[in-house]
């Protein structure tokens, strides 16, 4: 169905070489369907079998629950008919406000097979973030459960156009339609409506690292565009037992299109947790179930890394594969990884309106600590400089991605015309995102373009000079900003949460300064430092600078 499986066999013979990255590549063709539905995809043509495995879910409380295909197709089913008996028509936007469980799973199944625009929100929005974006969206349905149920109602009187609230798992209030009695009444019976790959399927709204969040607008055949990057970060997914877990929220491009769709494409099950992020129960959860294949934010990775002693001899774990993305993952985590974890990184590179298009395949070629990796196969990605000119390796530039015939590019910004034309120059979509090829072909990521601190003439890439932070043991976690200077345009402050132990001062500071001084460039060092608990991040896991500038660190 996809380009993907046909592109395995002829370089599995080859060394990890540029020889073997090239027949990668260089063989590949897209081949994208007219007609194109990603629930048919991901779940019908799977639900045949009745004892195909799915989905294991589990919550913070401890229960546990096994969902076979068949199952969550015969309950998407449902949902689709009540739906319907709701008037959510063709092209009308359903909003997920759910964690990670079934009823999530089985809401996407259902919009996309019916042809509603899917319109995921993360469960830790509060009530003004979700009246924003169900207000622009214009949703008609909301789905949420008891913990995201008192923030929507909050927002419901200022939402004339959302018609019905259904809840789940005990969800309870007037008005608000329980989910399993709307199920209980409907027909386990759907027609997949057979749309063209072009038609829209979900709106996600970015982060809003970069201005308020804007709704990109994603096609069905969006799925098929992830597949090469999903297949090749994870060493060739799938292999006979390989099992899949990511902590990443399934309201964004991270945990649908890195996890869930493209695993359920294969027919591979994966797990799916309910409840906060913890790294010793993050290694407990993946020895119970198996897990040979995982997503982790660097952030996370790092909380594993600072707080779990030997995990691989301590869990049992045995992952196959490991891949990460959403900021640099840096030398020493990668290190870390092969050593504690026994498997090698696989970073990647994309955002919201085009993922998946960069990154690293440990099965085809070296990586490169800390590098973003290489072009995925059907990805064409240069590097602009302002003016929309390439630069030559060594540079820094803006990465952009052509869009023509990749059908990864998103079809818009929801009602948003203005945003849409300026993400797009000529054939290249920009990103925002600043990077560095190098000879060898290895992207290096050096921060937004807006993130970039210029100093004494230097342009200085944040997350160089983090990771290099990071390796000092007094380090947990680190976000490097410029503050305005008059005679040096911006210095390089270090704003850094310390581990257990360790106390701020004058004294540390100077240590860290050495050893950021005996790692990279003078320039580079920072000037200032500021010590904190916490850093403001995103949902997705991304550290804000752009916030900590804002709210008084500069």
């Amino acid at each position: 169905m996809t380009a993907v499986e046909n592109i395995v066999d002829s370089v599995m013979e080859l060394p990890r070489t540029a020889r073997a990255y090239e027949a990668l590549t260089g063989r590949f063709r897209w081949r994208v369907p007219s007609r194109y539905n990603i629930a048919r995809d991901v779940c019908g043509r799977h639900a045949a079998d009745p004892r195909r495995v799915a989905l294991h879910f589990e919550d913070e409380c401890g229960a546990t629950a096994t969902h076979t295909f068949a199952q969550v197709q015969a309950a998407a089913n449902r949902l689709s008919n009540a739906l319907r008996a709701m008037g959510v028509d063709r092209g009308e936007r359903v909003a997920i406000v759910l964690p990670q469980r079934p009823e999530t799973a089985i809401a996407h199944v259902a919009c996309y097979q019916m042809g509603a625009i899917a319109l995921p929100l993360s469960h830790l929005f509060g009530a003004e973030a979700l009246e924003y974006r169900l207000a622009d969206a214009g949703a008609k349905v909301a789905i949420a459960d008891p913990d995201t149920l008192p923030k929507l109602l909050a927002a419901r009187d200022r939402l004339p156009g959302l018609t019905h609230i259904i809840g789940v798992a005990g969800a309870r209030e007037t008005a608000v339609a329980p989910w399993e009695e709307l199920l209980d009444r409907a027909a386990d019976q759907w027609e997949c409506l057979d749309t063209h790959a072009d038609d829209p399927a979900l709106i996600i709204y970015t982060s809003g690292t970069t201005g308020p969040p804007k709704g990109a607008l994603l096609a069905h055949r969006t799925l098929i565009g992830n597949l090469p990057g999903f297949a090749c970060s994870h060493d060739f997914f799938p292999e006979p037992g390989d099992l899949f877990w990511s902590p990443a929220d399934w309201a964004w491009t991270g945990g649908l299109f890195d996890a869930l769709l493209p695993a359920w494409h294969y027919g591979m099950p994966l797990v799916a947790y309910r409840g906060r992020f913890d790294p010793e129960h993050a290694c407990a959860l993946m020895a119970k179930y198996g897990v040979r294949n995982a997503f982790l934010f660097p952030t996370a990775l790092k909380m594993i890394m600072k707080e779990v002693r030997e995990p691989r001899r301590r869990f049992g774990l045995g992952l196959r594969s490991l891949m990460s993305g959403g900021e640099a993952v840096g030398e020493t985590v990668h290190a870390w990884a092969r050593e504690s974890l026994g498997v090698t990184i696989n970073e990647i590179f994309g955002q919201t309106e085009m993922n998946y298009v960069v990154g690293g395949c440990a099965r085809v070629f070296e990586p490169r600590p800390g590098a973003m990796g290489k072009p995925y196969p059907g990805h064409r990605i240069a590097l602009l400089d302002e003016r929309g000119d390439p630069v030559p390796d060594g540079q820094p530039g803006e990465i952009a991605v052509h869009h023509e015939g990749d059908p990864v590019m998103f079809l818009g910004y929801w009602n948003n015309p203005g945003a849409t034309a300026a993400k797009f120059k000529g054939p290249w979509a920009r990103t925002g995102d600043v990077a560095v090829r190098d000879e060898q072909g290895y992207y290096w990521y050096h921060g937004r373009t807006d993130d970039v601190i210029k100093s004494a003439g230097y342009r200085i890439g944040p997350a160089e000079v983090e990771n290099c932070l990071l390796r000092h043991p007094a380090v947990a976690n680190a976000a490097v900003i410029g503050v305005p200077d008059a005679d040096r345009g911006s210095l390089v402050k270090a704003v850094v949460v310390l581990t257990a132990g360790h106390t701020p001062g004058a004294a540390l500071e100077a240590e860290l300064q050495a050893h950021v001084r005996a790692r990279l460039a003078p320039y580079q060092v920072p000037r200032l430092f500021e010590f904190t608990a916490t850093l403001p991040m995103t949902t997705t896991g991304k550290v804000q600078r752009r916030a900590l500038r804002e709210n008084g660190h500069s």
